[in-house]
Parts: C-alpha cells; structure tokens; sequence
C-alpha cells in the first residue's frame, strides 16, 4: 500500500504544481537508483489527472547536461520532443543536456529538474509541507530577489564564508503553477545571480556535488576574485574531483570558471541527507553555490558542480535578511516564512 504521505506528494506535484491536464502526455525518468514506489506514486498521479505516463528507466548518468548526451539514447529525446510534461527522476539529471535542449525549443514540454531518486525524500518535498503557503513565499522571495537587481548581495557561515557580489537579474521565472513550457524546478529556494566577474571573497563548502553529490569530511575553501582563483582544504578524494569538474565546466578556458548562482534554501520539511541533492540545497539557510560556465550561455551547464554552505546569513543592499540560516526581514517577507510549516500526518 502506498504510503498517505507519498500520494498526497504526488499529486500535489501532478495536480497543484503542474496542473496536468486529461490527454496530456506526461514522461517520467528514472535510472537504476530511482525507487520503484516512487515511480509508482508519480505515474498514479498522472492516470488520477486523466493524463498518459510513460515512465522509462535507464542506467544511472555518469554525467549531469551536456557530458551526458553520448549516454541518452534516441527513444528518450523523442520521447521528451513529444511530451506536454517531463518528471526527471534521474541523478544526474538531463537539464542542461541536448535532449532537454530539444524538448524546450519544441515550444511544448514543461520539464521539472526533480532530480531525486527516493521516496522519502519527495514525500519531504512536496507530502510534509503546506503547499499553498510554500508558494506564497517563494513567490514573495522571487519578487524580491528581481527588485533587488543592482544592490550588493552578501552571504556568511559560520564556517568562514563571506562573499560578496552585485546582484543581476534572476535567470528563471518562478510560477506558481507550470503551464509555460520550459525549465522548471522544485519549489523551496531561491537563486541569486551575480554579474559576472562582481562576486569577491570565499566561500566554505561542507557538502558538494560534482561527480557525485556528498557531505565532505572536511570543508573545502574556494576563492573568488572575479573569477575562481583557488580551490584549498578538503578531503585526499574531494578536492582532486572538485577541481576536474571545474575545470570541465569552465568552458575549454582552462581555469575554474566563475560563480555562477548563489541560493537560500528555506523548505521547513527539508533535512540534510547527503543523498538527495536537490533536497539538501533547500535545507533552511543551506547555499548552492554553481561554479564554472553559466549554463545559459554557450556550452555552460555541462557539469556544472555546486558546493554547498549551511546555516548562511545574507544581506542584500546592507540589510539583514537571514540570520544564520532563518529569514528575518523585510517584514512582509517574515510574515510569509512564518506561516509555512512542516506537515507530520
């Protein structure tokens, strides 16, 4: 029997996220680590819609984006061409890859960076939390971070981060409901984009998502000055990894590439895993930071690797707006992070 919880999730994904509509035709990807429950409730979800899933499981990607187009077969671009909807389970992920590339400019797939292999998790995401009042603040956050285009962003741990950049505007809109083809992602956090080359300072990594994605045993410091101008600390296994991916995400320009996007996760049923990434980066106060090319211009998001920093505290234009990993201002923004909560039936 499928868990209360794990339906709940799954239709509030199906029904109140994406709105699938009778007839639609909706793809899910799973890879060899995905749970079979979880394929389960998603694709029951879907027949509940009145839609038509197709589900379709593949070995595990070596590789995120674009590294991974020599793996994906021919059946699953064309199957991603012809769909309203796509559900990607897989870790790594298609995003970034020649046949997500396809099925957005087809003007027609909605695709979802889900990204998560297990059950417990999703039921995390989108099962234990009031979904309506989780969108009331994103949305909110979302504002806020495009009216903040121009100011100074600052972001602390207690570990030793302190960055700074000028803030540009944000790169993906965020609605409440899917219905526009394109890239959408899970709600609970919100991206901050420097300008290029503003962002100064360091940042202290303590999980890290490169080749695979894991808490690290020891921190990992990386230096920004502009550009990244060194990678130092870290485990005998992780610095050597983190340092491959960079280089591979730098674009042929043989350096590690730059800041890309900074976050502020804040999802109340969000706990830190070292398995699911996409959960763990929505952890309240966690920071994903995305280094390398920005995968918005040309040959960016082929392996991007982002580090993440907790417990952050963040200012935007010299004001406080977290406190080692809580929201505290503006009000109005308070107010909304207030009424979100955890769900436990």
């Amino acid at each position: 029997m499928t868990p209360a919880r794990l339906l709940r999730a799954a239709d509030t994904l199906v029904q109140a996220q994406f709105d699938v509509a009778p007839g639609e035709s909706v793809l899910i990807t799973g890879d060899t680590a995905t749970e079979p429950a979880l394929l389960d409730a998603i694709a029951g979800a879907v027949v509940r819609a009145g839609a038509r899933p197709l589900v379709a499981l593949a070995p595990q990607l070596p590789f995120q984006g674009g590294l991974s187009d020599p793996y994906v077969s021919d059946s699953l671009k064309a199957a991603a061409v012809a769909s309203d909807v796509w559900f990607d389970l897989c870790f790594p992920y298609h995003a970034g890859s020649a046949a997500t590339s396809a099925a957005i400019a087809g003007n027609r797939c909605r695709y979802l960076l889900l990204a998560t292999a297990g059950a417990d998790s999703f039921e995390r995401l989108y099962g234990c939390v009031d979904f309506a009042a989780l969108m009331d603040f994103n949305l909110a956050f979302a504002a806020f971070a495009t009216a903040a285009a121009g100011e100074t962003l600052r972001v602390t741990c207690p570990l030793g981060t302190d960055l700074s950049c000028t803030l540009d505007q944000p790169k993906l809109v965020r609605e409440r409901v899917a219905r526009t083809p394109g890239l959408h992602t899970v709600p609970g956090t919100q991206s901050f984009y420097p300008v290029q080359d503003s962002v100064r300072g360091r940042v202290v990594l303590q999980a890290l998502f490169d080749e695979d994605h894991r808490i690290l045993r020891r921190p990992i410091t990386v230096t920004v000055d502009g550009r990244i101008q060194a990678v130092e600390g870290g485990a005998a296994e992780d610095r050597p990894s983190l340092e491959r991916a960079l280089r591979r995400a730098s674009g042929g320009q043989g350096d590690f590439g730059r800041c890309i996007h900074l976050t502020f996760g804040f999802h109340p049923a969000a706990r830190l895993t070292g398995r699911h990434f996409i959960e763990d980066i929505r952890v309240p106060g966690s920071n994903a930071v995305g280094m390398g090319l920005p995968w918005w211009e040309p040959g960016g998001g082929e392996n991007h690797p982002d580090g993440v920093a907790l417990d952050q505290s963040l200012w935007i234009g010299g004001r406080p707006v977290a406190e080692a990993g809580r929201l505290t201002g503006p009000p109005e923004l308070k107010a909304l992070y207030d009424a979100m909560v955890r769900r436990l039936d």
